[in-house]
């Protein structure tokens, strides 16, 4: 069996890494010139299925908590487990009790737990909530993991070229936004980050800062730089980070620690993340078509599991065409 990949975003090249590892023959089409910058690229890479299930519902639990182990598989040595750390300032309390009510997979720390998990936050926070089982991986290296280990597999790549769907006897639909307009109430959902660089401050993992309108995060990168976001702005219009993005993703930082306002701004970035109304992915079919969409703000954490789910339909139709076919020899012999 021959499957054709559509799309090179993180749900592209989890499902061909484990349809490839299944021993289907897979090549991947992407419409650009080299592999996705969309909203995989803007990422936040937090594999952190306990926090997510704060806002989301049991299915983000359930289906992302293999998504750490995935990661490590696929890609050893990017995945840094050293939990996730939500914190909010002493006026916004309440906000931390009633995350914990919505989600399990956590411990309270008081001050002298938060300096101890980050020194550089001694004096910082009164209280949090320290999610130990959880982890993070820098997006932009995974892919890159990803994309050189399935060349490595021997999966072709056809970059900004056409390809005949018809010599494939599946076609995996992992297109993300440009699906939207053509898959029923797929919608597409503005994301916004920003980078900054400064040595003054150390952190080892993802800290959630929550407030009552818009929580947000920083995530550590390689030492001195640090990924802030990620806004969820309910259009699909792609365009440049907002100035008020801009406002609250400082002042965000500036609350967690005074020295990122002497931080450069080295980057920013926009993505445009496809979504259901439930804010969950599916793995639909139509024909041999199997469409992966929906992730929102999931995508690094679900994007293993729905890549499974495609692989079990694919490899069940292939077992039944082989009984099918055995059938069909038994008869003939008969």
């Amino acid at each position: 069996m021959r499957v054709l990949i559509k799309g090179t975003g993180v749900a592209g090249l989890t499902a061909a890494f484990e349809l490839a590892r299944s021993g289907v023959a897979v090549e991947i089409s992407e419409r650009n010139s080299e592999p996705s910058r969309g909203a995989s690229f803007y990422a936040g890479g937090m594999l952190a299925p306990w926090c997510e299930r704060e806002s989301a519902e049991e299915a983000v639990l359930t289906l992302g908590k293999v998504a750490l182990d995935w990661w490590d598989d696929a890609t050893p040595g990017l995945v840094v487990r050293n939990g996730t750390l939500v914190v909010a300032p002493a006026r916004d309390k309440v906000e931390l009790s009633r995350f914990a009510s919505r989600t399990s997979g956590y411990r309270w720390v008081d001050e002298a737990g938060i300096a101890a998990l980050e020194p550089d936050l001694a004096g910082r926070f009164r209280s949090g909530l320290y999610f130990a089982d959880e982890g993070h991986l820098d997006p932009r290296l995974a892919l890159k993991s990803l994309y050189e280990r399935l060349c490595g597999m021997g999966v072709r790549f056809h970059m900004g070229v056409s390809v005949d769907e018809q010599r494939f006897d599946r076609v995996v639909d992992c297109t993300g936004p440009a699906a939207v307009g053509e898959i029923p109430n797929l919608r597409g959902v503005r994301g916004e980050m920003l980078y900054l660089a400064t040595s003054e401050v150390s952190l080892s993992r993802p800290i959630r800062l929550l407030h009552p309108r818009i929580p947000l995060y920083i995530v550590p990168r390689e030492p001195g730089r640090f990924m802030v976001g990620a806004t969820m702005i309910e259009t699909d219009y792609a365009s440049a980070i907002s100035a008020r993005s801009m406002m609250e993703f400082l002042n965000a930082a500036y609350a967690v620690h005074p020295a990122f306002a002497e931080a450069e701004i080295i980057e920013t970035g926009t993505g445009r993340r496809p979504a259901y109304p439930d804010n969950l992915p599916k793995v639909t079919e139509d024909g041999r078509t199997i469409f992966i969409n929906g992730a929102h703000r999931h995508g690094f954490l679900l994007s293993p599991s729905m890549a499974r789910q495609a692989v079990r339909i694919i490899c069940q139709n292939l077992s039944q065409k082989e009984q099918d076919h055995e059938t069909s020899c038994q008869w003939r012999r008969a």
